[in-house]
């Protein structure tokens, strides 16, 4: 039979409302900042008063969603994980999100069900994701205790976080003004898993500051933190967008 080559209609069912604004420090994987939360807004075409009911009872979730910030053009058969140094790998054994179709697939722990979508965290999505469909995690099928996990299942290495006095002032704020006691656990655990591309890496201690420092959108907070070591970073400030600091 020859290969045939069909056109799919998909269509969005809601978009999620992430904590994080941009690409940059959105987790690669779900689960690995437990302090991260989004709100997955069902639209009102998919009555989600009534196609939400009995998901309450469930703790995690699939989230089927689009990678609608991937702008490549073709399709790479190969792909390079930051995990693997740069190293090029199929991109089947990858989750990357430059793939044929940009779907993603993320586990995610329920925290509510509301009357027109979910609060979720343990997430992996960046604000305005659309999403192609929702499905209960069922774990007495889909808990696989003896799974092999390949060349991701690598540790990373630990990285420790520090707080100028200048970061744990503004976090206060910060915390007040959103009043969300987990910004600093949220914090923590993004900065952990190393959010700078491959490219940036190496050059720790360094006197560029264009390499040496970034930060990453959370809420309405711009994070600003330095790696002085491989595994060691501080958190230098955090700016509060539309909000005047104090003198």
């Amino acid at each position: 039979m020859s290969e045939e080559i069909k056109t799919l209609q998909l269509e969005s069912i809601g978009t999620v409302e992430s904590c994080y604004r941009d690409k940059f420090g959105t987790p690669r994987q779900p689960g690995l900042a437990p302090s991260s939360k989004a709100f997955l807004k069902i639209s009102k075409k998919f009555q989600p008063e009534q196609s939400l009911q009995g998901l309450e009872g469930f703790s995690h979730l699939w989230v089927i969603f689009w990678f609608h910030q991937n702008n490549n053009l073709r399709f790479h058969a190969k792909v390079h994980p930051p995990r693997l140094g740069g190293e090029p790998i199929g991109v089947f054994a990858t989750r990357s999100p430059h793939r044929a179709n940009p779907v993603g697939l993320s586990l995610v722990k329920l925290e509510s069900v509301e009357k027109d979508g979910v609060w979720i965290s343990g997430v992996d999505l960046v604000d305005g994701t659309p999403v192609l469909d929702i499905k209960p995690y069922l774990p007495s099928v889909e808990s696989v205790p003896q799974a092999t996990g390949g060349w991701a299942a690598k540790q990373a290495s630990e990285i420790s976080v520090e707080w100028s006095p200048e970061a744990l002032a503004d976090l206060e704020r910060w915390s007040e003004d959103l009043q969300k006691p987990e910004l600093k656990s949220l914090v923590e655990e993004t900065l952990r898993l190393d959010p700078r591309p491959v490219v940036y890496r190496g050059f720790e201690g360094e006197a560029s500051p264009y390499r040496a420092q970034h930060a990453v959108r959370l809420y309405d907070g711009d994070v600003h933190f330095e790696f002085i070591s491989p595994h060691e970073l501080i958190v230098q400030k955090v700016l509060m967008i539309g909000h005047a600091k104090p003198t």
